[in-house]
């Protein structure tokens, strides 16, 4: 069979079974994409199967390039016509073809995050919605929730009508819906959610796609929400050769509405499905392997499999811990530059996983300090700067003029002399007239309050249609190149304030890159014909850019959501903890909500696979975190890895390291006296023990994230950051006096930290709270339902609710300047007034 002989027997299995209702449960580095792009040759080569009536559906653009690659590559001729797509792309390419039977124009426009908040700001403004117990955050959280489980408006609307707060979104919701029909426009949700019902209202539509795409096959099943589910139902309902591919041990996008219950109950929805199980490993040593597997076996919510591999030598999982999360990133910086200057690693195949961004800084003050390049994966996306959602603006309003959110965007930049007052006028104007807020513009003469600033409103509608008429006879770059000299966009840059950037101050470098993607767009093959409207719509459908360049000889840092998908030789995964990871807010729900931990256990396994040769786990003993200092034991999911996987080996290391006890205990630590240590001391004087380091540059203690107390004065000056045969160093100098550190502080049993705050804790030569068996159980607040409580950020606000948890009191606050917050009693520190 020439090309399938190169399968393991499970993968040609997922071959050749072509009929029917498929379910391959892909683990880990078990060659998935490979199934893929051969399942669809053998459609073709020997099921004689018309490339046109197969379709590959994923979820990122980057996943269906690299798809559509291999399938290039592996087909040859006729390709091209096999739709390799996300969901979204293949919704809107449906669309664009039938809008119009749903009360659209096929030339919709599609909103991203920021346009959307836009109009609901508008919205909440216009309707009176937003108040301080209804923010816009959870307002859009809740419509988009309600898209992806396909609930309409009217359908929202009758199940909410007891509830107060629901009551007021539900009006959010349908103004919203109707404010984005008017202006010809449709958000991410709203492209499966309307295909959905297109699908439903118009049989003859369905039934088009679904002889069209007779062989379906749907990559990374376990992230798809109820909306996408229905979307490939409707697809395969008539041939139901459904196949689809993922991994419920890597489902980890919960928070983004993915049902992980689409992949564990596919046997029921298709009772007569056949499963497959590819559990042989490609990626990683049998050691890392072994590790993932134990710490996985523990979920309940899974389809039992074990990855294995071929491959039985490597290097156990290296288990490295410190006292404080500063000794932690020094370490990482100074085992990666180790092993750099060793051969023995690459910086483009090095990555530092975490579970939460914040934990990056010390990592990349201590990456500056020994000169190791990095890079931060999940930065400001390109299209989210502000230069280029100005352009884009203008570009929208080209071509779409019914685009108000557009249209409001640029209307003043640069700067027209046109104030908020004349475009309410204009928009009250446009709202009595059921009309957009372009054409609006286009009669100011009619609007009597705008007199004095009708002719500005003209002068700007002119300009507009004048690149319309050029748009005609002028390429894509020719007429972005025109709105920016006519605009005198470039000038106005210049007069901004580089604060006011939301990640690159380099703004007419990026406004030189939009020049060349829109050429290079005009330049594709794969382009037929380019239209602006395809250049809008492919903008928009790009998910992240991706910064990972082919030569970049640069350590990747990056949250273990980021890294789904990706392969190391070398990863270190740090913050192995209770507390930061499973993270402290999952560890407070535990008890109501178990999947949540299942979750972070999925997690964990994400980012052990992503090892291929090479991995250590990091620990710190305690942890600065919202400016107090944490004890954690260590993570659950370390000890869930067997001993015999493990190298405990106390690392070489400058600075003191020891180990946890195996994390149930805090164990002997001595401090020593006036030396730069790793951590501040334990102080006894007035019988206190007080945490007021902090972090920041020239701030006491910054950089440590230590102890200063009482008797203990302590300096830390940032002498020079300057630039040294090429490396970054940073000067410092530590000045230390302290009482000696006491020797044997007893163990804290619960998962919850200790948290080192003076209020909480009284020190006679020992840390009175531990060697006491202080209880972890926040005690109940002063306060109760009703009262008037104050915060040192926030202000004065009404505790509207107090919940006990199992480990602390949840406290919801309507406070009196910004709104609702929701807080843990043991951070908020609130004051009864």
């Amino acid at each position: 069979m020439g090309i399938y002989d190169t399968l393991n027997a499970q993968q040609k299995k997922a071959v050749l079974q072509t009929d029917g209702p498929v379910l391959i449960l892909a683990g880990a580095g078990s060659g998935k994409t490979r199934v893929l792009t051969h399942r669809v040759a053998y459609l073709i080569d020997e099921c004689n199967v018309n490339p046109w009536n197969i379709m590959a559906i994923t979820f990122t653009n980057k996943a269906a390039g690299e798809m559509r690659e291999r399938v290039d590559k592996i087909v040859g001729f006729g390709a091209e016509s096999i739709w390799v797509s996300t969901f979204h792309s293949s919704c809107v390419r449906i669309l664009r073809r039938y809008a119009d039977r749903l009360g659209y124009g096929n030339n919709f426009t599609i909103y991203d995050t920021d346009d959307s908040k836009s109009l609901m700001k508008d919205i909440c403004k216009k309707y009176q919605l937003e108040t301080t117990t209804l923010k816009l955050r959870g307002i859009m959280g809740s419509i988009s929730k309600c898209k992806d489980n396909l609930v309409t408006t009217n359908e929202y609307a009758l199940n909410t009508q007891n509830d107060f707060n629901k009551v007021r979104i539900s009006k959010a919701y349908t103004e919203y819906q109707n404010a984005l029909k008017k202006n010809n426009a449709m958000d991410f949700d709203d492209l499966i959610f309307n295909t959905v019902e297109l699908f439903k209202k118009n049989p003859d539509v369905l039934e088009y796609y679904q002889d069209r795409f007779r062989y379906i096959m749907v990559d990374e099943y376990q992230d798809t929400n109820n909306a996408q589910f229905e979307f490939i139902r409707l697809l395969a309902d008539k041939y139901r050769n459904l196949c689809v591919v993922g991994d419920d041990d890597q489902s980890i996008y919960r928070f983004r509405g993915a049902n992980i219950r689409n992949i564990l109950d596919f046997e029921k929805v298709y009772p007569d499905a056949t499963v497959i199980k590819l559990e042989q490993n490609y990626r990683s040593t049998q050691q890392i392997l072994d590790a993932a597997n134990a710490v996985i076996g523990n979920n309940y919510g899974r389809k039992e499999k074990a990855l294995w591999t071929e491959e039985k030598d490597g290097e156990k999982v290296h288990l490295r811990q410190f006292d404080t999360a500063y000794d932690e990133a020094e370490f990482i910086a100074s085992d990666i530059g180790k092993l750099k200057r060793s051969g023995k690693l690459s910086y483009s195949d090095t990555a530092v996983l975490y579970r939460t961004n914040a934990q990056s800084r010390l990592i990349e003050e201590r990456f500056v300090h020994e000169g190791i390049p990095y890079d931060i994966v999940g930065g400001t996306n390109f299209y989210s700067r502000r230069e280029i959602k100005d352009l884009l603006a203008y570009l929208k309003t080209i071509d779409n003029g019914r685009d108000d959110i557009a249209v409001k965007r640029i209307i003043n930049v640069p700067k027209r002399g046109i104030g908020a007052t004349t475009l309410e006028y204009v928009q009250n104007y446009a709202d009595e007239r059921q009309i957009s807020f372009f054409d609006a513009l286009c009669e100011a003469d009619q609007i009597m309050a705008v007199s004095r600033s009708a002719s500005k409103l003209k002068d700007f509608v002119t300009m507009i249609r004048a690149f319309r008429t050029k748009q005609k006879s002028y390429s894509l770059e020719e007429l972005l190149k025109d709105v920016i000299d006519i605009t005198g966009y470039m000038d106005f840059l210049k007069t901004l304030d580089d604060d006011d950037d939301s990640g690159d101050n380099d703004r007419a470098a990026n406004v030189d890159e939009l020049i060349s993607k829109i050429a290079a767009y005009e330049e594709s093959d794969e382009v037929e014909e380019p239209t602006l409207s395809g250049f809008l719509e492919e903008v928009a459908l790009v998910a992240d850019i991706d910064r990972i360049g082919e030569d970049n000889e640069k350590v990747l840092l990056m949250t273990l959501h980021s890294a789904k998908g990706l392969e190391f030789e070398h990863v270190y995964l740090a913050g192995m903890e209770e507390n930061v990871f499973p993270s402290y807010m999952t560890l407070q729900t535990e008890d109501s909500d178990p999947e949540g931990i299942e979750e972070e256990r999925r997690l964990a396994y994400v980012g052990i696979t992503r090892a291929k040769r090479n991995l250590t786990l990091t620990a710190a003993k305690r942890r600065m975190v919202r400016g107090e200092t944490w004890f954690n034991q260590l993570s659950r999911f370390v000890k869930e890895i067997p001993g015999e996987y493990l190298d405990r080996e106390k690392p070489e290391f400058d600075k003191p390291a020891f180990l946890f006890d195996d994390g149930d205990s805090i164990d002997e630590y001595e401090g020593v006296e006036d030396t730069y240590g790793t951590s501040g001391r334990y102080s006894d004087e007035d019988d206190s023990y007080r945490s007021s380091g902090r972090y920041g540059n020239g701030d006491s203690y910054g950089k440590s994230g230590g102890y200063s107390g009482i008797g203990v004065k302590s300096s830390y000056q940032n002498k020079n950051f300057g630039s040294d045969n090429g490396a970054s160093q940073l000067s410092n100098s530590y000045k230390i006096k302290a009482k000696p550190a006491p020797k044997k502080p007893r163990a804290v049993p619960q998962s919850k930290p200790y948290i080192a705050t003076a209020a909480k804790t009284h020190v006679k030569g020992s840390l009175a709270g531990i060697s006491k068996g202080m209880p972890m159980k926040t005690a109940k607040p002063e306060y109760e339902t009703g009262d008037r409580v104050s915060h040192i950020k926030y202000g004065i606000g009404t505790v509207t609710s107090l919940e006990e948890g199992p480990r602390d009191y949840k406290v919801t606050v309507n406070f009196d300047d910004c709104g609702q917050k929701i807080m843990y009693a043991a951070f908020a520190k609130l004051k009864k007034m």
